[in-house]
């Protein structure tokens, strides 16, 4: 019989959560705290590691919701990355969304995921208007996420965004506030259009009188009227 390479084998649950904690880092977890990285129940696993794991297992939904359901950290993450984006219901979403700890979390579920369903827009808006810190950060991650993949996207689209970014430019938590920014710069550098009405967007935002607004603005205006990004929305 043909011996087959180990990595063609096909991995189930146990064996994953084996290989995650073969590549556990304890000593990582340290620096992941003084990021603000949730390290309860973290293994310290590196990211371009979950991503090879993750390109052996493949596109997996029984897998994925398992190990979301693990509430290991890194097994949260690699869920992510194997669950099949065209499967998820806006239910799903919503329990992961809420069960989101941490903001490096809570920007991996929108970037390999959240940002791929069909609800993506939807809950932009919606989570916006959260309390709960990491839901409203999701939304504005999927703003800045949409921004660079959703190619079909419009202008008009985009536009409709700005008003729901000058309204939350007043939330002075930090993991909210960073990704309201993130969000406006995102947006404004998708093309020349959305450049000039993010500019305009954080112009309107630097004059609210908070400690938030006034860095977001100033952050964003920095970014988006430099050099760098004018130069290449020129090209």
């Amino acid at each position: 019989p043909v011996r087959h390479h180990h990595e063609d084998t096909p991995m189930d649950y146990d064996d994953i959560v084996k290989e995650l904690e073969r590549r556990a880092r304890p000593e990582a977890l340290e620096g992941m705290a003084r990021y603000g990285i949730s390290t309860e129940n973290a293994l310290g696993v590196r990211v371009p590691d979950l991503r090879k794991l993750a390109t052996r297992i493949g596109t997996d939904h029984a897998i994925a919701r398992k190990l979301w359901a693990s509430g290991i950290h890194d097994a949260r993450i690699l869920a992510t990355m194997v669950e099949d984006p065209a499967r998820v219901t806006e239910a799903q979403m919503e329990r992961w969304a809420k069960r989101v700890g941490s903001w490096d979390l809570c920007d991996q579920c929108c970037m390999n995921l959240f940002a791929k369903t069909a609800f993506a827009w939807d809950k932009a808006f919606e989570w916006s208007e959260r309390d709960e810190e990491f839901v409203k950060r999701a939304a504005f991650a999927l703003m800045a996420v949409l921004a660079v993949h959703d190619k079909d996207a419009t202008n008009k689209q985009f536009a409709t965004l700005f008003p729901v970014i000058e309204r939350e430019a007043t939330d002075e938590r930090n993991y909210v506030r960073k990704a309201v920014n993130w969000a406006l710069r995102g947006i404004g550098k998708r093309n020349r259009s959305l450049n000039r009405r993010a500019v305009a967007a954080a112009k309107r935002i630097a004059k609210i009188d908070s400690k938030a607004a006034r860095w977001i603005a100033a952050d964003a205006l920095r970014e988006l009227t430099g050099e760098g990004v004018q130069a290449r929305l020129r090209k």
